[in-house]
């Protein structure tokens, strides 16, 4: 009986042992996947089940059960995809990222190899001047270059007028509002990609840099054909990243909307769904618009993404 019992409590203990190694990451990630579940699966999910329905009036429309929600099927996916607002605010948003994306990305890849060469100086200061943007909000950075696009307020418009140009149109003008937001999202976006680009570079084993000296390559050389292939995956994030926040632009439009009658309620996918949810109280259609920006976003990502990796494929073969 003794043997038996012994033998019995180190085979408990091993259980009991392996269930808690089995347990112990499942409680580490709980926390997590609890928040996730309830801020973002959730929300998605009904906002999905919110996108097929629609909301029917009984009668005058008056009393508690006048109203109510009906199945709509595809009714408000085909609304939204043959509205011309919608529509229209998606070729703005495209301009928009056409005109910032390579802009910005060109930027930072400069900067970061500028301060990345054995000659800068004042690396430091150069750093955090170049990143400070980025930490401004961007309801802040919006207004800040808001009063600065007005002519009644702007320096800019002053200092233009005491040299005599007094024909210098505003950058709130329909034509030229959209290169006015793209400055907003360059001001603050070159930075972070910089960071990002500079960081990578810094990775580099320098010894590398050394043997192409060696060789005779010249500064310009060494960037162009070894720095820029070696943080190629960093250029293709901070690309990947440029573009989702491009398509989900609201911030800089909205803020600079009291300022100018260039900038409708629609001018943005994004603004397009704020007017539908809180606006018109349209919460279906604007749930049906969300999911068409989020499956355009995914599709834009995984498009890129497969452009990226079949061009690398083709290098490598």
């Amino acid at each position: 009986m003794t043997a038996t019992v012994d033998t019995a409590r180190p085979a408990a203990s091993a259980r009991r042992s392996a269930a808690r190694r089995h347990l112990t990451p499942w409680m580490m990630l709980a926390p997590g996947i609890v928040l996730f579940t309830v801020f973002m699966a959730a929300p998605i999910l009904y906002t999905l089940v919110l996108s097929f329905q629609k909301e029917i009036v009984k009668g005058l429309g008056l009393g508690s059960g006048a109203k109510s929600r009906t199945f709509a099927g595809l009714e408000n996916y085909v609304t939204t995809l043959t509205s011309p607002e919608f529509l229209g605010s998606v070729g703005r948003v495209l301009v928009y990222g056409v005109i910032l994306v390579p802009t910005m990305l060109g930027l930072a890849l400069l900067f970061a190899l500028l301060l990345d060469a054995r000659r800068t100086g004042s690396k430091g200061f150069s750093r955090v001047s170049i990143f400070l943007p980025y930490a401004v909000p961007a309801v802040i950075s919006s207004l800040l270059w808001g009063f600065l696009y007005l002519p009644a307020v702007s320096p800019f418009y002053w200092i233009f007028e005491q040299l005599g140009v007094n024909d210098v149109p505003s950058m709130l003008s329909p034509g030229l509002v959209v290169f006015a937001i793209a400055n907003i999202g360059l001001w603050g976006g070159v930075g972070f990609n910089m960071i990002v680009m500079y960081t990578s570079l810094k990775a580099v084993p320098t010894e590398i840099y050394e043997a192409a000296r060696i060789d005779g390559a010249s500064e310009r050389q060494i960037a162009l054909r070894i720095k820029v292939p070696i943080i190629m995956p960093a250029l293709i994030m901070t690309a990947l990243f440029s573009m989702i926040a491009t398509l989900q632009v609201f911030a800089e439009p909205t803020t600079l909307r009291p300022l100018t009658n260039s900038l409708s309620t629609t001018w943005s996918p994004l603004m397009f769904v704020y007017r539908d949810a809180f606006t018109r109280d349209d919460i279906y259609s604007a749930a049906a618009t969300s999911v068409v920006i989020a499956v355009a976003t995914f599709a834009v990502s995984f498009f890129f993404l497969r452009v990226v990796q079949r061009r690398a494929f083709g290098q490598e073969d």
